[in-house]
């Protein structure tokens, strides 16, 4: 066995990538519930690159087909219903986990020096997961997914000069079809998925440059002992690798609860328009995408069109997303967690998330006059957390941060 790890060292570095990211990396000993949700997004993007495959087998992407195809799956290949919810679940439950992940961020000051770059990685990797997810969202061919894709992808013809040439580029003709379809599959089951990939591993690779941050926001690697190991660290492997199976097993609970029982989630998981083919000729009532993408297509309807061009919605709505790899820059406060800030930090906070799950809740709603007002008001609050981030950071009392992790 030494003999044959030795030849495989000399060719590939086996045993020191297995003791710098897994044996041999200290992570700090007071890891709790938030610091699952790294894993699980790992567990959740390798079981939807799996899934997919199996879905690509069957899946025809043309605009006479693919609806029928997804039927057949359904109905005619064997577990075809299983491997086709576990995919749909599975887009709803990588973004709970993200969304729950960059809390975490937010929480702890995960994005402050010196992870400043682990946190811009993990931004560019949720806008190409959001794309991922938007081009996946198409190719059932449904109402919804239809109707979906052209309006949302009729946004850009509305950028000045370029609009009308760039949307006819993007679609591949003038109006969403066979042409916009294929593009789509082709970046969602080849390009997107490499790209995330990458992405991941660019992050892992930077978080492990410089180590994970922890509830108390204290950097173990400035206190070592005489051997070089962080006196507050402990080897992921194996305390937390096997600790993360604990919450690998009540995520795969509830994840199965809702497959084989509410796959649909009454609407939020998978559309009740969408069960019926595509049809060109009838509006369904009401247009929105699935909840994950809902907050910034709320700041979209938020923001008023100017001299009839839906442009400046457009703009918020990148801006949106945008603003947030800024993040590391606007924070100026001395301290990393919310253990240890001031309280006007965790009032802003606490108005950000309420101002984000309540956009995200009125892009599932028609739109009315109280809709549209609630919708400016939560868009506002939800820039403001970000223009005034240099001031309520820099204000009010912080309590003093312990030299060294504490069991809290």
């Amino acid at each position: 066995m030494d003999n044959n790890k030795s030849w495989i060292d000399q060719r590939f570095p086996l045993t020191k990538v297995w003791n710098e990211h897994l044996a041999e990396y200290y992570t700090p000993r007071n890891f709790n519930f938030w610091y699952f949700f790294g894993s699980l997004a790992m567990l959740v993007l390798v079981m939807q690159i799996v899934t997919g495959i199996f879905l690509t087998m069957h899946f025809k992407p043309d605009a006479a087909n693919a609806f029928a195809s997804v039927e057949y799956i359904m109905r005619d290949v064997d577990w075809g219903w299983l491997i086709r919810y576990l995919h749909s679940t599975g887009a709803s439950a990588f973004f709970i986990v993200i969304y729950l992940h960059m809390y975490r961020g937010l929480l702890y000051g995960s994005y402050k020096a010196p992870r400043e770059l682990i946190w811009i990685l993990g931004m560019v990797l949720y806008i190409a997961l959001m794309a991922e997810a938007f081009m996946g969202y198409v190719l059932p061919w449904g109402q919804m997914s239809y109707w979906g894709a052209q309006v949302i992808i009729s946004l850009f013809g509305s950028v000045p000069f370029i609009g009308p040439e760039l949307l006819t580029w993007i679609l591949g003709d003038y109006a969403v079809g066979d042409p916009a379809l294929n593009r789509f599959f082709s970046l969602h089951v080849i390009a997107l998925p490499l790209i995330l990939v990458v992405l991941v591993f660019l992050h892992i690779v930077a978080l492990h440059t410089v180590g994970s941050n922890n509830p108390d926001g204290v950097e173990i690697k400035k206190n070592k002992d005489k051997d070089g190991i962080p006196k507050d660290g402990i080897p992921f492997h194996p305390y937390y690798s096997v600790k993360d199976i604990v919450g690998v097993v009540v995520f795969l609970m509830l994840f199965s609860a809702a497959v084989f029982f509410a796959p649909a989630m009454n609407g939020y998981f998978l559309e009740h328009a969408n069960f019926i083919e595509a049809n060109p000729l009838k509006t369904p009532d009401h247009i929105a995408p699935l909840w994950y993408l809902t907050p910034f297509y709320s700041v979209l309807r938020a923001i008023p069109p100017m001299f009839g061009s839906q442009f400046p919605g457009v703009v918020g709505m990148f801006a949106a997303l945008l603003i947030l790899l800024a993040l590391p820059w606007l924070d100026r406060s001395k301290v990393k967690s919310i253990r240890y800030r001031s309280w006007p930090y965790k009032v802003a906070l606490g108005i950000f998330v309420v101002s984000f799950i309540v956009l995200g809740w009125l892009g599932m709603q028609p739109v009315t006059e109280l809709n549209a007002l609630l919708a400016r008001i939560f868009t506002a609050a939800y820039f403001g957390f970000f223009i005034l981030m240099p001031w309520f950071t820099s204000i009010g009392k912080t309590k003093e941060v312990p030299a060294r992790v504490t069991e809290k």
